[in-house]
């Protein structure tokens, strides 16, 4: 599994609080993508951060 941030983000931070080891909310207010691929241990808390962001910034490819 991949995952994008795209323009969307605003920031918020849910991303980073449900999986904190694939998403960090960067200095200039927008999450970035920590793992280039997600391991399967961590694809339930993408994908819960996927249907709880506001915005629906975070793309699964």
């Amino acid at each position: 599994m991949k995952v994008t941030v795209n323009d969307n983000c605003q920031g918020c931070g849910i991303c980073e609080a449900t999986a904190p080891d694939v998403f960090a909310v960067s200095d200039d207010g927008v999450a970035q993508v920590l793992l280039e691929e997600i391991p399967a241990e961590l694809e339930a808390a993408v994908k819960e951060a996927m249907e709880e962001c506001p915005t629906e910034a975070i793309e699964i490819a």
